[in-house]
């Protein structure tokens, strides 16, 4: 049943094996089609369940940012029609999904107080999707339920005692030794893709820093890091600030194309 266990799991990695834009390797067992039909399915469901904010002004603003930020992914993105949304509530919180949807939360206009804080966020969520994070989070969950399913299918052949505590063991090491850790590094890799593009669009990348002295001050950072499954904001920060001389140069040159943003609210 071991071999059995270690034969399902290397299929399935060496059928998904992608590399991220960053060059990090990943695996994203579901198709374009699939993915985009989850992302269409969840949107539809959260619109639903979800007050929506109908100010104009606001809803103008959040979706001026989000062109110039669609504008400049690679075109197999920026050709879809992206829908945003702004839904009313407190949380400073957004997010993008595959099929073109974007979410912003109006409790995150509080903290992203100008148009290339706002940006920041955005070119991370979006940076999620081209990255193909969403597909690489559902298959390392579909690895995971095959190799517990399997696992106790084991424990139970070998009439293990003690089998639901195993069990839980097991649960507990996947969270903190396989999910946990994955995570992180894709929103670092969100961050690193997010700065790439909101500069790349002329939003200014200096202000990414301020965001997040904005959510640190704010009570965002205040678990610790190896509990949660985002970077605290200092990390975040000194590697923004490593990033910095790139995405100045980027936004120079979208400057000189004349890309000069204007949102405001």
């Amino acid at each position: 049943m071991k071999k059995l266990v270690l034969a399902v799991l290397a299929t399935a990695v060496l059928a998904g094996c992608k590399t991220s834009p960053t060059g990090r390797t990943q695996i994203a067992l579901y198709s374009d089609q699939q993915m985009s039909e989850m992302g269409t399915a969840s949107f539809a469901q959260m619109k639903e369940s979800q007050p929506i904010n109908k100010d104009a002004k606001t809803n103008s603003y959040v979706n001026c940012i989000a062109e110039k930020v669609v504008a400049v992914l690679p075109q197999e993105y920026a050709s879809q029609n992206w829908e945003v949304v702004v839904f009313e509530d407190e949380s400073a919180n957004a997010f993008a999904l595959p099929g073109g949807y974007i979410g912003v939360h109006t409790g995150l206009l509080k903290i992203a107080t100008n148009q290339d804080q706002l940006a920041t966020v955005l070119g991370h969520e979006v940076g999620h999707v081209i990255a193909e994070h969403s597909n690489e989070r559902v298959s390392q969950s579909s690895i995971l339920s095959t190799g517990m399913q399997l696992g106790s299918a084991a424990l139970e052949m070998g009439n293990v005692q003690y089998r639901n505590e195993i069990m839980q063991g097991l649960g507990l090491g996947a969270q903190y030794g396989v999910v946990l850790p994955f995570s992180r590094s894709h929103e670092s890799e969100a961050d690193e893709i997010g700065l790439d593009l909101m500069a790349q669009a002329g939003f200014n990348p200096q202000e990414s820093v301020t965001l997040w002295q904005n959510m640190s001050a704010a009570g965002s950072g205040a678990t610790p890091e190896f509990l949660s499954t985002h970077p605290a904001p200092s990390n975040r920060i000194k590697n923004l600030q490593a990033q910095m001389s790139k995405a100045l140069s980027e936004q120079s040159t979208a400057k000189s194309q004349g890309k000069n943003p204007q949102c405001t609210l």
